[in-house]
């Protein structure tokens, strides 16, 4: 199964879905107040009226549905592996796993009939990552990697839900807990909890690609800032402020990018 078909379906483009989204946004938030941290308290019946007439929204949702549907899977296979997670570990990923799981109910329930399948899956990736479910080492590697994809995934789509704050609000609050799942992840393997394209512990280097930029839309010349402000006893100022600056954001990334990266984990 080719990812990018998965989502062909819901392609289109309607120029005028917003101005047929006829529900408020006290009324709906009244619906949803705890909804985007996983639970299934987005009525479908008032979503689906909405969604309907929004195509754009719907293709960012069924976008996320399927990289949680990918997650949810991963961890639910990894816990069901005797002795694969350390006991001390176990805990942090049975929370992470029910986590993804609570998303993919949420979208689920937001998208009703309009939502994709559910893949199957290949975590091995066509044999690159043979031992995922008998070596702990491979198994971090891959959730390092599946859980920073879907923070710069969701970053990445942010923009398209512009014209939908209550969507928009819900897929950022979805954004969050990902990222300190990621922070999580990399504590257990000794890294450090931000991303970068100097230290990706294994992970295949696409989930980082960008990171390394220092400038930010071009607005402000960061390091020229930084530099001045720094007492340094090993390099210059300006290749520590470098590092600080290049560090200090996560960059997004796009659709295609995300889903040329997860493929190889779709049968």
């Amino acid at each position: 199964m080719n990812l990018f078909n998965i989502l062909s379906d819901i392609e289109k483009r309607d120029a005028e879905a917003y101005e047929r989204v006829e529900f408020t946004r006290r009324n709906l938030l009244k619906k949803t107040a705890v909804a985007a941290v996983g639970t299934t308290g987005f009525l479908a019946t008032t979503l689906n009226k909405a969604f309907a007439a929004d195509s754009e929204v719907v293709d960012v949702l069924n976008f996320a549905l399927t990289l949680e549907y990918l997650e949810a899977e991963f961890y639910e296979m990894g816990l069901s592996k005797g002795g694969l997670i350390p006991e001390a570990d176990r805990m942090v990923f049975m929370k992470i796993g029910e986590h993804e799981k609570q998303h993919v109910e949420f979208l689920k329930s937001a998208l009703g009939g309009s939502a994709v399948g559910k893949p199957t899956f290949d975590f091995t990736a066509g044999g690159k990552f043979a031992d995922v479910f008998s070596n702990y080492a491979t198994f971090l590697v891959l959730s390092q990697s599946f859980e920073d994809l879907g923070v710069r995934a969701y970053k990445g789509q942010a923009p398209r839900l512009k014209g939908n704050q209550d969507v928009l609000l819900s897929a950022l609050k979805i954004h969050s807990v990902e990222a300190r799942h990621a922070a999580d992840v990399r504590l257990i393997r000794g890294l450090r909890v931000w991303a970068s394209e100097q230290e990706t512990g294994g992970a295949p280097a696409a989930v980082y690609e960008g990171e390394n930029n220092i400038r930010q839309h071009d607005l402000v010349d960061l390091i020229s800032v930084t530099a001045p402000r720094l007492l340094v006893k090993d390099g210059s100022p300006e290749m520590v402020a470098e590092k600080i600056v290049r560090e200090a954001f996560d960059e997004p990334l796009t659709k295609e990018k995300v889903l040329a990266i997860a493929g190889p984990f779709i049968k």
